[in-house]
């Protein structure tokens, strides 16, 4: 198998790793996650993930809870390193070499983020996870994905999800909902579809990164949008 493309940015959710579960983590789903990324690194793709906290922590109204905004994303930072060491050590079960990478210092369970080491990881053939988001509050796990993606010169942004693409409405609550096989940046914001929050996505668009979105949930699907074209998920480019 060719893949299409020699570098991805793998973004998933931390709701994907809820699996059956109502909180915190699927072993069946970690393992499944492992073995499609362990495909594709096996035809000598080189991946980077990036994944959210919200099966965790999900940042809630701060009048609520009583937790300011800025100290509950502090709090969904720490979230997605638990969640990046749980993938990891999937992972290396699997016979797959990894770095843990975090945007807060936390030397005892992983890298600091360092943009040349990162790329080194990956040249030798390593999976990187960039855990804590982007180290500031305010900022989204989409935007951690777009802004890695971008730094490291990934081909790609592949975002996975539990649907097949991108609708012009939720699929699985209008069955008449409409795929886009692909669509322009300009289009999804004047279609006002929610790909992403508007600074990951802004990023994504300035710097002409193009995004699929895809259903991550069926095991094989990550090879398939990497060596196939057909019927793949939503491509989004200029």
């Amino acid at each position: 198998m060719v893949p299409k493309y020699k570098r991805v940015l793998l973004k998933l959710s931390g709701e994907s790793l809820l699996g059956k579960n109502n909180f915190g983590l699927d072993p069946e789903i970690l393992s499944q996650f492992a073995d499609d990324i362990k495909e594709v690194t096996e035809i000598g793709v080189q991946v980077a993930l990036v994944i959210g906290g919200g099966n965790i922590y999900r940042g809630m109204n701060e009048s609520e809870t009583g937790i300011e905004r800025a100290h509950g994303d502090y709090m969904g930072m720490l979230a997605t390193v638990i969640n990046g060491m749980a993938l990891q050590s999937m992972l290396e079960k699997k016979g797959i070499y990894t770095r843990l990478q975090s945007a807060l210092k936390m030397e005892e369970v992983a890298e600091t983020y360092i943009r040349r080491r990162a790329i080194r990881h990956l040249e030798k053939g390593r999976v990187v996870i960039f855990g804590a988001g982007t180290g500031n509050p305010y900022f989204t796990t989409d935007t951690a994905g777009s802004l890695r993606a971008i730094e490291i010169n990934a081909d790609i942004i592949l975002k996975g999800t539990r649907v097949d693409g991108i609708y012009d409405s939720d699929p699985e609550k209008n069955p008449d909902a409409k795929k886009f096989e692909t669509i322009s940046y300009d289009d999804a914001l004047n279609k006002n579809l929610k790909i992403m929050d508007k600074t990951a996505f802004t990023l994504c668009q300035e710097n002409k990164m193009p995004i699929c979105v895809f259903n991550m949930n069926k095991p094989g699907n990550l090879l398939k949008v990497i060596t196939d074209s057909d019927d793949q998920g939503t491509l989004v480019t200029a």
